[in-house]
């Protein structure tokens, strides 16, 4: 466990050295201040409206497709929202996806929760569970039990990106590929194909506050939605993913969603398509990370989580240091100089930092936040 200082040193970071913004967090994310502005500007006719009239719709619909644009979806995928972020869609999809028995790559805390989730249902048979270390992610393994398989894009808690294929030999009538995608939609690239359901919350890289969850659909996965839907499972009202669909498709939600954060997805979805789409955001992304990885192995004192390059998140990265300095004095250090959210996952445990790298934060904004570490270890030495 990393050690907490008993007193936090005073350390003046030279203003010239330091990022424009100095926002790292991995959710709440950095939000863009022409977002903010655009809000406000927007509020008089927007904020404190119903949700069930024109002016929210236009906005919902705005993001949908947006999304459709960004993620490259293939045709007949729909845009599917809900209430509730991440952790109720995990609940959703154990009520209104699995059918039977579930896959799940559990490789961090989050990766795990799903699991978890699933195992404590009653009408579900158990999950199967496939592991691996922090730092590292499985693969999956084709099942003929299985007609779910959950796997996570990016590990937020440890900095671990996969890549997204279908298991070896699994059509979707066989087995829907469902992906959280909570901290890596919209900066890492993917094929949409190879998935079913691609679902992640805006709090991220889209760069809006909670609260909300989004999932893009196939086919296959839309016809396992209405197949349970009209079975005798018992849904609760807030948790059924056809209700969700029948009210997206009218650009709305089945209960009321925060407007603001549909306000700022939407604005974060248009900017980033208006720049190039999900290859410019990547390639930000891309950058980003080379900046900080390549700081870590240069370092005397820093070491990449990750061990694989090939694992290394490119829009969340894990940094070890050395025991000889304390990541929560750098980290605290860092936010006396309006330097914040870069200490690691709470329960993860290491001498570790944890630095967002997502498309609203800019590239040289890493690089001065790589200065700025080593000007604080370097006083701390």
């Amino acid at each position: 466990m990393a050690r907490v200082s008993a007193t936090l040193p005073t350390i003046d970071i030279p203003n010239d050295i330091k990022p424009v913004d100095g926002r790292f967090g991995s959710g709440p994310s950095l939000v863009r201040p022409d977002a903010v502005a655009a809000l406000a500007e927007a509020a008089p006719t927007f904020l404190g409206t119903s949700h069930r009239q024109a002016t929210v719709q236009f906005m919902v619909g705005a993001l949908r497709n947006g999304l459709a644009e960004l993620l490259r979806l293939p045709d007949g995928y729909d845009v599917v929202l809900g209430n509730g972020g991440t952790t109720s869609f995990w609940d959703a999809a154990t009520f209104g996806l699995i059918e039977h028995r579930s896959q799940h790559l559990s490789f961090g805390e989050f990766s795990s929760k799903f699991a978890s989730g699933v195992a404590a249902a009653p009408f579900l048979d158990d999950p199967v569970v496939i592991a691996s270390e922090p730092g590292t992610h499985p693969a999956t393994s084709a099942d003929a039990d299985v007609d779910l398989y959950a796997l996570t894009h990016n590990e937020t808690s440890t900095g671990v990106m996969m890549p997204l294929e279908r298991p070896t030999g699994v059509a979707a009538d066989d087995g829907l590929v469902a992906v959280d995608a909570t901290s890596g939609a919209g900066g890492l690239r993917f094929d949409a194909a190879q998935t079913d359901v691609y679902y992640f919350a805006p709090q991220k890289a889209l760069a809006a506050d909670g609260g909300l969850w989004l999932a893009a659909c196939s086919p296959a996965a839309i016809e396992r939605i209405e197949r349970i839907a009209a079975s005798d499972r018992w849904v609760p009202a807030s948790l059924d993913l056809k209700i969700a669909l029948d009210n997206s498709r009218k650009d709305q939600t089945y209960n009321t969603p925060a407007l603001a954060t549909v306000f700022l997805a939407a604005h974060q979805v248009d900017w980033i398509n208006d720049n190039g789409g999900l290859e410019w955001a990547a390639s930000r992304c891309d950058r980003s990370a080379e900046i900080i990885y390549g700081w870590a192995e240069r370092s005397p004192v820093a070491t990449p989580f990750v061990a694989d390059p090939a694992m290394r998140s490119h829009t969340v990265a894990t940094i070890d240091l050395d025991d000889s300095v304390d990541a929560l004095t750098v980290s605290g250090v860092l936010r006396q100089n309006g330097i914040v959210d870069t200490e690691s996952y709470r329960k993860l445990g290491r001498n570790q930092l944890r630095i967002a790298l997502f498309p609203a934060i800019e590239p040289s904004d890493v690089e001065a936040l790589c200065a700025c570490i080593d000007h604080v270890i370097e006083h701390l030495a």
